[in-house]
């Protein structure tokens, strides 16, 4: 609890100081340290601030600040007292160890993309997180828990960055993480083999003057590479603590930990703070804003003054957020402007480029005293490679050969485990259906249940080998080539290089697509990506795609899967370039992104991420699609008829129009059943819904089951196949649902689908509204639902029109 929620007469014991910088030395000074008792004396009439009464004496504090101080109730400390005194001592490995709030220690991974932050903390919390090999992979952050030495670690993976600055979404969050939650220890992840460039932000975590620890990763790279660095000689330069590791082997975390813990304790002897001395010039512009800054008594403490001044200075957008309710902002930002001119005429440069300048060479100077080659050997493979996959001739072929390659994978081989779950399935239903009594219950789990989860979870293996192929090139560091070669095409659509990422993404899942549109900077670019990608054939479509085309273009299956996909990217494409004709007209940020080096994924990542893939999955069955099919299955189950209820020419009808392989093995009883069924489903709720959104799509000749599947597919596109299974067979069985769909009545001579209309619907089920987890995201992540209702009625649109041009062309053949 905070020492802010303590009531008048009680008395709580401190245990942590969340505050940074002058406040926490202050208040530390004054006797709050740890284990120290303090109780509330009264609060103010206004309830702010309040009195304390600690070590003898009074104190006042405002209710922010009492809120930056972590206590215990008196009774619980006092208790783990006594524990420690007569209770036989836990080994760490005991679970049940309940580590106390002194002992409890709060940690922020702070990095560049691509440093091995993730790598760092997967190792750390016991996570699984994915570690992908490019910039962005982290698009939110990441907690995780581990006990060491007496220890409890929070730790938390925040996403890469290369500043502090707002200029991106990912730097933007880092930054309102550290102002928010104040975590007790910053580790800064940087990658050994480019110190020079991951530095820099290590010198905006100095300014900030926070308790930090630098984990010197990638260690054996730079070893690799014969070059010697003093690190505790830099450490004791930068007042940070140095610590190489090799996170991806786990090399060094021991000592990093250790390293932790004396920093938290206040007991390493390289932690001191220093200043990133600029030039005299700067720092006089520096010194005059922290002095302003100072005199604001209610200025918050969670950033040191010089970082404040620092940011002003290089008018950062999110300081001045944070700033400018203060009634002195306007104050400030006079100075401010006042000495932004001054610089820029004395040194002709405004000041943000001239205090990156300043440490990028405080850096170099570092690296000069500390950094040696030895023969620096060179590692040629990145560049050999390169020279292929980013080659003007070979670039576009090599990537249009793994497309293809990934394509044939998810459908050739993802056959044969697919026919074992439809058998297993199958199976089970069978012995559900023989033992289980009839009724309500039994329709559920064998209709709703089985026939709607069972009908989607048969797909499961071609969306793993889709997604292991995905992973292979994020890891590899692929994905940063495909980005590269692909940017003057984006550009041509209006996008940047980097969007092609999460349109590679939406391939497997439109929302983890869409949430890595973090990575890029461009505010219209980030947003044209969001919007276009739900026209990118996600894989919850492949389910759709399988049945339609099986049943009706058996040998052109492939073309038809083929024909979607870029029928999807050429909608998007087009979509991108009327955005940034008619709505977004300038983009903001220029292209740039770094490409790492060629990595080989190890066997152990990949598993584990296409693992964590199909957990995923798994639980969607378990949840959405589960909940979805059983409001499919109650819809199209009640109000309940009997036989009575039938008239006579229905059930002659529904005779007439049954496919022969139902008509062979069932006799009258059967028959009767699936007739009364017929009859409960055409006159269900379900069917009543289906009717009044049919005359919409009559001119695409679907018809009201059709409708059905479609809004089904609200839920997860895999619903619309679940749906369709409930409706027309009430089973699970893939093989006789085609077959159902393509048998023409013998009274009509019409069939539920025509090739024109499995094409029509084909076509709209690709474009049309996303799902809901979908539409959630672009909410998310555009921060309205504006775009999120023009996501559903754009797409629809677009969906209709085309899905009838498709349906019109294809009956002239």
């Amino acid at each position: 609890m905070r020492l802010s929620d303590l009531k008048p007469g009680e008395t709580g014991v401190i245990v942590k100081i969340l505050g940074h910088g002058a406040f926490r030395k202050r208040v530390m000074e004054m006797g709050f340290v740890k284990g120290r008792e303090i109780t509330l004396v009264l609060n103010a009439p206004l309830q702010d601030p309040i009195k304390f009464h600690l070590m003898d004496y009074e104190v006042s504090l405002r209710k922010s600040e009492a809120n930056m101080i972590e206590i215990e109730p008196i009774d619980e400390w006092e208790h783990q007292l006594e524990e420690k005194i007569h209770v036989t001592p836990i080994t760490e490995t005991n679970d049940s160890l309940k580590v106390s709030k002194a002992k409890t220690i709060n940690i922020a991974l702070v990095g560049n993309p691509n440093c091995g932050k993730t790598s760092l903390f997967n190792i750390v919390s016991g996570a699984h997180e994915h570690v992908g090999n490019y910039a962005g992979v982290t698009v939110g952050a990441k907690e995780g828990k581990m006990k060491y030495k007496g220890y409890m670690f929070n730790v938390v993976d925040l996403p890469g960055t290369y500043s502090l600055s707002a200029y991106s979404p990912e730097e933007l969050y880092v930054m309102r993480y550290l102002k928010e939650e104040t975590p007790d220890i910053i580790v800064n992840v940087v990658v050994a083999s480019n110190l020079e460039r991951n530095l820099f932000l290590t010198t905006e975590l100095i300014d900030m003057n926070r308790s930090m620890v630098i984990a010197l990763n990638m260690f054996d790279e730079l070893e690799k590479k014969n070059i010697k660095l003093e690190h505790e000689m830099l450490g004791k330069m930068l007042g940070v603590p140095i610590v190489p590791t090799i996170a991806a082997t786990g090399w060094g975390i021991n000592d990093l930990l250790d390293t932790i813990i004396q920093v938290y304790e206040l007991q390493n002897p390289d932690t001191r703070h220093i200043h990133i001395t600029l030039r005299p010039e700067i720092e006089e512009s520096v010194r005059k804003l922290v002095d302003a800054l100072k005199e604001d008594t209610d200025l918050p403490q969670r950033f040191s003054p010089r970082f404040l001044a620092i940011k002003l200075l290089e008018k950062d957008p999110e300081m001045k957020r944070m700033l400018e309710k203060y009634p002195n902002y306007s104050n400030w930002e006079k100075i401010r402007d006042n000495q932004n001119a001054r610089l820029e005429k004395n040194l002709g440069e405004d000041a943000g480029a001239l205090i990156s300048a300043e440490k990028f060479g405080f850096i170099q100077g570092a690296l000069a005293e500390t950094m040696f080659s030895e023969g620096q050997k060179v590692d040629n493979s990145t560049k050999i490679i390169d020279a292929f996959v980013t080659n003007k001739l070979f670039g576009f072929p090599i990537f249009l050969l793994i497309m293809w390659l990934m394509f044939w994978a998810t459908f050739q081989i993802g056959s044969y485990p697919m026919e074992w779950i439809e058998y297993l399935i199958s199976w089970f239903s069978e012995l559900i259906g023989h033992y289980m009594p009839e009724g309500p219950l039994k329709d559920l789990i064998l209709d709703g249940i089985i026939g709607g989860v069972g009908s989607v979870i048969v797909f499961l293996p071609n969306i793993l080998i889709l997604y292991t192929f995905i992973s292979f090139m994020e890891d590899s560091g692929y994905m940063a080539r495909v980005a590269f070669i692909m940017d003057k095409l984006m550009h041509k659509m209006g996008l940047h290089g980097k969007s092609f990422i999460p349109m590679v993404m939406g391939f497997g899942c439109n929302v983890p697509a869409i949430m890595s549109t973090r990575i890029i900077e461009s505010h219209s670019s980030r947003l044209i990506t969001i919007l276009i990608n739900p026209f990118i054939s996600c894989s919850a479509r492949i389910p759709i795609y399988v049945l339609l085309a099986g049943a009706f273009f058996p040998n052109y299956g492939a073309w038809i899967f083929v024909g979607l996909y870029l029928l999807g990217i050429v909608v998007a494409v087009i979509t991108a370039r009327l955005m940034r004709r008619f709505w977004f007209k300038t983009d903001e940020t220029p292209f740039v992104m770094e490409l790492p080096p060629y990595r080989v994924p190890t066997w152990k990542a990949t598993i584990r991420n296409m693992w964590s893939k199909a957990d995923q999955y798994i639980k969607k069955m378990g949840g959405l699609i589960l909940v979805a099919s059983i409001i499919i299955w109650a819809l199209s189950y009640f109000p309940r008829y009997n036989e009575n209820d039938v008239p006579k020419d229905f059930g002659n009808n529904t005779m007439a129009e049954l496919p022969e392989e139902i008509l062979i093995n069932a006799d009258e009883e059967k028959l009767s059943e699936v007739i009364l069924n017929e009859y409960q489903e055409s006159h269900s709720i379900l069917s009543y819904i289906g009717r009044f959104v049919q005359p919409v799509m009559e001119p695409l000749d679907l018809s009201w089951k059709a409708c059905c599947a479609l809004l089904a597919g609200c839920a997860a596109k895999e619903v619309v196949v679940s749906t369709l299974g409930v409706l027309y067979v009430g089973d699970d069985d893939a093989e006789l649902l085609s077959v159902r769909l393509k048998t023409p009545s013998k009274i009509t001579g019409k069939a539920p689908f025509t090739p024109a209309s499995a094409l029509g619907f084909l076509v709209f089920v690709l474009l049309y509204f996303p799902c809901v987890a979908t539409i959630t995201a672009i909410v998310k992540e555009t921060g309205t639902w504006k775009w999120g209702l023009f996501s559903v009625l754009y797409n629809t649109s677009i969906a209709w029109g085309l899905a009838w041009i498709t349906f019109r062309i294809a009956l002239l053949f």
